[in-house]
């Protein structure tokens, strides 16, 4: 924001500061002009997503808004319209493309070849042009790799509950051992008393 009351105050700018509140003033006044704000210039997605290509545009009069498609398969025209008026989306985009007021378009259901550059192009009735560019990145999800980590996930849990089961049969086994191993031993002990009584 401009604020050219404080900036024209100060002594050591006056000389800068009042053509340039002048020119100001004059631009905010002259009829035409348009600007355009791109606030997300690069969009990242994943194949079948529904994605926004957000742009904010104003002028003092009547825009045409015309967006565009490049990528290495070659340029496609999306879309066209005139503020309030007739929409022209192009035949290849007719069910996926969404037009809002403010010059921004939905895509849906994403696909590789959606990748690329798509630029916009706001025209003001008085012929002022403003451009804009976002990049968009669209993804595949490899399936294959999904299916490999669930396979791997699979066999380290049967191998996780095998050596559990093996540990189990092993700390069974050994308590069996030991509880014969005392059994014997309390009965040769039996034995030993026994014929030390029957010696005496």
């Amino acid at each position: 924001l401009m604020r050219p009351l404080q900036g024209c105050r100060g002594r050591g700018v006056v000389v800068g500061t009042v053509p340039l509140c002048l020119a100001a003033g004059w631009a905010l006044q002259t009829p035409g002009g348009v600007s355009l704000v791109v606030p997300q210039p690069n969009i990242n997605a994943t194949v079948t997503q529904n994605i926004l290509l957000s742009v904010e545009y104003s002028c003092r009069g009547m825009a045409t808004i015309q967006w565009k498609h490049v990528s290495s398969w070659g340029t496609t025209s999306i879309v066209e319209w005139r503020s309030g008026n007739y929409v022209n989306i192009s035949t290849v985009y007719k069910d996926r493309v969404t037009t809002f007021e403010n010059g921004s378009i939905q895509l849906r259901n994403v696909g590789m070849r959606d990748a690329g550059y798509y630029f916009v192009t706001v025209t003001e009735e008085h012929g002022t042009n403003a451009y804009g560019t976002i990049i968009v990145n669209v993804y595949e999800i490899i399936y294959e790799d999904l299916h490999f980590v669930a396979v791997l996930f699979a066999f380290l849990a049967a191998v996780s509950a095998i050596l559990i089961c093996f540990m189990w049969l092993c700390n069974k086994s050994l308590h069996l051992f030991q509880k014969k191993t005392t059994h014997k031993l309390t009965a040769s002990t039996t034995e030993e008393i026994e014929l030390e009584t029957i010696e005496c």
